[in-house]
């Protein structure tokens, strides 16, 4: 017994050393472990290398820039994609995912035993830890040394990275086929949608490809790529991840073997971004992508139909924030031949007419007019200035509204020269607009049709305060300087501003184009460079410029014929809601013009600056016929013409009247014709819009 209990307690000391000597090598073994550890750490940067993302207001994706080294490759957060896909993922990829360590001892038990009795491989064993070791660290073969690195690899990451990380990673870096890597980038190429609400064809396909994305992918090998979906759908079945009817159902879905652009929206905006790119932080515009898709696909069709070297641009934004919503530099950004690179919206250009509503405005402003004031539209001479009218000719006495819905140009100018050219540039500098002037010139008369150079962000910034009671916001896409400050200005009072609203409201549309409750002005350039429309509803502004980025003439362009039809169809494609116009503010009249005061009955500015209400030009002549003429006009045959009658002088509008009786109502022509009921004697006469008359006395045959 006593030799037993020896040798019990020798067996004891042997046993407590040896464990002791085995907790000694096992905590050398993990120092050692440790050391390695951090000595030879996993390539695992705090960012990843990804395309620089542009996004809109709302965070979708308006343009990607590729890698350096040329991949398309999107950040993925997994709120980004598709639960049920993820799902997919881990049940085929790795099931234990969630509870192993970075290696699964059971499927790498299982893997070996498939070999040993296959002879080849079935299965990997790989977990998705594992597969992100490869794709962090690429391996050069496929050898059991390259295996076991990528589990010690593998133990690395899960003891520095999160769960949840660990997949973002996986679905950041996932090969695709070709450029493409992670879900994000195949989603939008293979389905043209970002990965948030898959179907479940869509999730099996994407769950399949990067298992061997070359050989899979669909724009390349459509039957394979079809199979191994299908190969996914049976296993989520076996698994019970999808029941049998629902993987049936997404087995009869078509694989697309289309491969699409991403989404390559906003371009001279996304590039403008470019230079405060920060890696793995997006880049944010105002723009909204539903609004943008709209617009440049307005432009493309619109250059398409208006011929080669023509360009478009347009610029949307919110009145009452200043937030662009849409912005086209050109038709196409990629077009040479129209010098697609150029951003057009912020190229300096004549506006043509489209300042004359600030001109009226202002003239409203000071109580120089009302909308049925008369003004003369004729010709005119201010020191050596003689401004014509687009058509060359005259209408005579018209309303300001008339004159400004026909935006007439001598009447324009009458009124500029009456509130002042210094005046209204000056307004346009406090709306935070800097109209661009000949070198050291100071502002004259003819800013009023176009003799100044602004852009097509100015006009839309001035027309903001058209739809926003006067108030104008200073526009803004995100490509400012972080410290460009938003200011908000009044432009014109709130009166002044409503009598203009009212009056553009009133212009007609463009032939086919549809009445959607919204006011509008266009303008053509001197020599036919420029073609220009803006409109605005009561929150919305919109501008388009036509013409050649070289500013070469284009016969035959004009505003209301070449940017007008595009304005309307801008604001349809946009999908934005019609807003109501400013309603009338208190203390804004617009009286018939028999009430008028006689202050306000007709404009018109003398030397001493008041307003003249007695008419300034000749009296109304009948040139032809002469008095006292013999006139054939075959009265007596079916084929008897009408007698052509013409005058000069006089104001407009004109009634002629033959033996006493009107022939028709008032006419702005100096021309009209009279058919006689037979021949002999009859009395020709005219009176003007100043009760001014003129007759002659002709013999009929």
């Amino acid at each position: 017994m006593r030799g037993s209990a020896m040798l019990s307690k020798k067996f004891i000391r042997r046993a407590a050393i040896a464990g002791a000597s085995l907790a000694v090598v096992a905590a050398i073994a993990t120092a050692a472990l440790w050391e390695l550890d951090r000595a030879f750490p996993p390539p695992l940067p705090a960012t990843l290398t990804v395309s620089t993302e542009v996004q809109d207001r709302d965070g979708q994706l308006l343009r990607a820039f590729a890698t350096p080294d040329g991949y398309w490759r999107l950040e993925t957060r997994l709120d980004q994609v598709d639960k049920q896909f993820v799902d997919m993922l881990v049940t085929y990829e790795d099931k234990r995912f969630w509870d192993h360590e970075g290696v699964d001892v059971l499927a790498l038990a299982r893997a070996a035993g498939q070999f040993a009795t296959s002879g080849h491989i079935v299965s990997g064993g790989s977990t998705l830890s594992m597969q992100l070791a490869r794709l962090i660290e690429p391996r050069e073969s496929r050898s059991l040394g390259s295996k076991i690195k990528q589990m010690l690899r593998a133990i690395q990451i899960e003891r520095r990275l999160s769960k949840r990380d660990i997949l973002e990673r996986y679905l950041t870096l996932a090969p695709y086929g070709g450029n493409l890597e992670g879900v994000r980038a195949a989603s939008l190429a293979y389905f043209g949608k970002e990965p948030k609400r898959l179907t479940v064809s869509e999730a099996a396909l994407l769950v399949a490809l990067p298992q061997l994305p070359e050989k899979r992918r669909p724009d390349r090998n459509l039957q394979i790529a079809h199979a191994a979906r299908d190969r996914v759908l049976s296993r989520m079945v076996s698994s019970g991840l999808i029941g049998e009817r629902e993987a049936a159902r997404a087995a009869l879905d078509d694989v697309s073997g289309l491969r699409r652009t991403l989404p390559a929206l906003a371009a001279h905006a996304s590039y403008a971004m470019l230079p405060k790119a920060v890696p793995g932080q997006p880049l944010k515009l105002t723009i909204r992508k539903s609004v943008q898709q709209g617009l440049e696909q307005v432009a493309r069709d619109a250059a398409t139909k208006l011929g080669p070297r023509l360009s478009v641009a347009m610029v949307l934004a919110d009145a009452r924030t200043g937030d662009i919503l849409g912005e086209v530099g050109s038709a196409n950004f990629f077009d040479s031949s129209r010098s697609g690179w150029i951003d057009m919206t912020k190229v300096v250009r004549s506006p043509g007419s489209t300042l004359k509503p600030f001109i009226y405005g202002l003239a409203f402003e000071q109580g120089l007019v009302a909308q049925e004031t008369l003004i003369e539209d004729s010709p005119v001479d201010f020191s050596g200035y003689r401004p014509k009218n687009f058509d060359m000719g005259y209408q005579g006495d018209v309303s300001i509204r008339q004159a400004l819905q026909l935006s007439l140009n001598v009447p324009a100018i009458r009124v500029l020269d009456a509130v002042g050219p210094a005046r209204l540039t000056a307004r346009f500098r406090q709306a935070g607009v800097n109209p661009i002037l000949p070198v050291n010139e100071a502002p004259g008369l003819a800013i009023g049709l176009g003799g100044v150079g602004v852009t097509l962000r100015d006009l839309v910034q001035l027309y903001t305060g058209l739809a926003n009671g006067g108030k104008t916001h200073s526009l803004h896409d995100g490509t400012e300087p972080a410290n460009a400050a938003s200011s908000t200005t009044t432009i014109l009072n709130d009166q002044a501003n409503w009598q203009i609203v009212d009056i553009l409201s009133g212009v007609k549309p463009p032939e086919g184009a549809l009445q959607r409750g919204i006011a509008y002005k266009t303008g053509t350039s001197y020599g036919y460079r420029d073609a220009w429309s803006v409109g605005f509803d009561g929150r919305y502004v919109l501008g388009v410029w036509v013409g050649r980025p070289d500013a070469g003439a284009v016969p035959g362009l004009s505003g209301y014929v070449s940017a007008a039809p595009i304005l309307f169809e801008g604001f349809v494609r946009s999908g934005l809601a019609t807003v109501p116009l400013p309603g009338k503010p208190p203390g804004a009249f617009t009286p018939k013009r028999e009430d008028l005061p006689v202050t306000l009955a007709r404009f018109g500015a003398g030397a001493d600056g008041l307003v003249q209400a007695t008419p300034t030009e000749p009296a109304p002549t009948i040139i032809f016929p002469p008095d006292g003429a013999r006139v054939d006009l075959a009265t007596n045959s079916a084929d008897a013409s009408p007698l052509v009658l013409k005058l000069q002088g006089g104001r407009a509008p004109f009634r002629w009247l033959a033996n006493g009786k009107p022939l028709i109502g008032l006419d702005r022509r100096r021309t009209a014709t009279w058919q006689p009921d037979g021949a002999g004697y009859s009395t020709l006469t005219v009176i003007d819009a100043a009760g001014r008359a003129a007759s002659v006395k002709v013999f009929v045959e």
